[in-house]
């Protein structure tokens, strides 16, 4: 059993992930990260571990997949549906962040442009979905 929150980080660049990893130590905050490269994997990922994330971070465009797949099966799915999903994008695009509500995003953030910025974006994302946020798989395991 994880001691304590976790991200599931769906990323496919790998220089991507390493800069949110890299941000993420930089938070000070005890979180764990997991990441994984597409949607396949990552509920692959989620299937697979009884542990369920805090907050799972999406990049809206995967490759040929968009995030919005991802997010039908994962809502589908009664196990996996109450796990809040943050869309974490470089598109600004009006209409990617319309389908992402649409399908049961619970946030969309705009990816910043430095290390620095990602940082203190990542604090703020931390900070309120680990600590303010309440999810009911997080109430359940805390009881």
């Amino acid at each position: 059993m994880l001691t304590h929150p976790s991200i599931l980080l769906i990323e496919d660049s790998p220089g991507e992930r390493e800069l949110f990893r890299l941000a993420l130590k930089q938070t000070g905050l005890e979180v764990a990260l997991f990441a994984e490269q597409d949607s396949e994997t990552a509920l692959h990922f989620l299937n697979n571990h009884s542990d369920l994330p805090s907050l799972t971070l999406l990049d809206w465009h995967l490759g040929k997949q968009r995030g919005d797949e991802f997010l039908k099966r994962l809502r589908a799915d009664s196990r996996l549906a109450a796990i809040p999903v943050v869309v974490f994008t470089t598109s600004d695009d009006a209409s990617d962040l319309s389908l992402a509500y649409a399908n049961g995003a619970n946030g969309y953030v705009v990816k910043p442009g430095t290390f620095a910025e990602l940082v203190q974006c990542t604090t703020d994302i931390c900070r309120y979905w680990m600590d303010r946020n309440r999810a009911p798989h997080m109430v359940a395991t805390q009881c």
